[in-house]
């Protein structure tokens, strides 16, 4: 028998994989239970795992498992991040996983089933800055349905510094072409003209922060004149 924490965790967690397709980051938990500490997600999880509730699949960034639920499950709500936290985040990754190898064939089949083609531009740093890559020479299927209007382009992200916000090395972020954005929103950022980044923007009176979502990486503070918006993340494309 779980406690009523084991089971409002394992619900909520269970929820977040089937809406999201990745597991909630140690904040949402923790703020979705209303627990003082993350070392109390910490005991829970362990609580759940001994139980063959949940397994964690190590060496991959908030790679959780629901194995099972208990049978009451479906009569509990699962609690759910605050207002607060879920304005703040500005995104959740909309992800599809498949295979992408053979991304640039089958035009017509991906015509025919609602997909278009946009021009991938090389590897964007998810951890530090990196010179602006544009090759044209490159695209990549997207479903229509996750574009919405305007212009689309795609980066590669390389590194590690948004995990938490469900972005992981390797993922293909999908960027709508802005010049703008809102606090809290993740941007594709051109810094002093020649180095781009994929980080969280926040406006700091003169200044624009450019917030990882890792803690072991350091906030950038920069004059406002020194960053331009040159996209919002979208959606993301994830192999496996």
């Amino acid at each position: 028998m779980l406690t009523r924490k084991q089971h409002e965790l394992l619900v909520f967690i269970d929820r977040h994989l089937r809406s999201s397709g990745f597991s909630p980051s140690f904040e949402e938990m923790k703020e979705a239970l209303q627990l003082k500490s993350k070392s109390g997600v910490h005991r829970l999880i362990s609580a759940l795992e001994e139980r063959g509730f949940l397994r964690r699949r190590h060496h991959r960034a908030r790679a959780l498992e629901v194995l099972r639920l208990p049978p009451e499950a479906a009569q509990r709500p699962a609690p759910s991040a605050s207002p607060a936290r879920t304005e703040a985040a500005g995104f959740s990754p909309n992800v599809i996983r498949g295979d992408f190898t053979s991304r640039l064939q089958g035009v017509r089949a991906a015509s025919e089933a609602g997909a278009v083609q946009i021009p991938l531009y090389g590897r964007i740093a998810a951890g530090l800055p990196i010179e602006a890559l544009r090759d044209s020479g490159n695209n990549i299927e997207v479903p229509l349905a996750m574009l919405g209007s305007g212009e689309h382009y795609a980066l590669e992200v390389a590194g590690d510094s948004m995990v938490d916000a469900g972005i992981l090395d390797g993922d293909t972020a999908v960027i709508r072409k802005a010049e703008t954005a809102e606090n809290g929103q993740i941007v594709v950022a051109l810094v002093d003209e020649t180095e781009v980044t994929l980080k969280r923007l926040r406006r700091r009176g003169q200044s624009i922060a450019l917030e990882p979502a890792n803690p072991r990486y350091e906030v950038r503070l920069l004059p406002a004149e020194r960053v331009r918006v040159q996209g919002r993340l979208v959606a993301l494309l994830r192999r496996y």
